[in-house]
């Protein structure tokens, strides 16, 4: 797809410096700047394109990537699971259980996987999740959800920064700073 932008910039460029006050040439221009924008669109959107953006990866070590995956996008609008790959019978994972995720909270993408290595490092509350709520009661439904079976690191307060915050570590012990302004 990305061969394809440079040709089209280049046709582009060929036809507005010929003759431009042809109409013909005009909507040939106008339908190659169309196609274009779709391209650069597509280009965008595709959550494959590993140069697009940067993308959070969360390493479970307790098989239990699925379930933490699941409770995110529960509590969180316009999530889904882009795409799942899971290990089979002879990956060095167990079986069934997530081998790489892509999913997306309130449209932001993640990816995460059950590690089948067990590392000496887990997660931190040095790097955590920033959550900025709509409301008072999306503040206390994230903190009550997340920090069920977690820990509160700071509970719902006026700490002088913001209006309300709070910062849990969940279940999975994945971090969420919460803050209304």
């Amino acid at each position: 797809m990305k061969t394809y932008i440079p040709v089209l910039i280049l046709a582009l460029l060929t036809f507005s410096c010929n003759d431009a006050k042809n109409n013909q040439n005009k909507e040939e221009l106008k339908a190659l700047k169309i196609e274009l924008d779709s391209l650069k669109q597509l280009n965008l959107n595709d959550p494959m394109d590993k140069n697009a953006q940067i993308i959070t990866f969360l390493t479970f070590q307790k098989e239990d990537a699925e379930q933490a995956m699941n409770l995110y996008m529960e509590l969180f609008d316009n999530s889904e699971v882009i795409t799942l790959k899971r290990w089979g019978k002879e990956g060095p994972g167990k079986e069934g259980t997530i081998m790489q995720a892509t999913f997306s909270l309130n449209g932001r993408q993640y990816m995460c996987s059950d590690s089948p290595p067990i590392h000496e490092w887990d997660f931190t509350p040095a790097v955590s999740n920033f959550v900025e709520c709509e409301d008072e009661s999306q503040l206390q439904r994230l903190f009550t959800k997340l920090s069920e079976g977690g820990q509160v690191m700071m509970p719902i307060g006026n700490y002088g920064f913001s209006e309300k915050f709070a910062f849990v570590q969940d279940q999975f012990g994945v971090s969420w700073q919460l803050n209304l302004n």
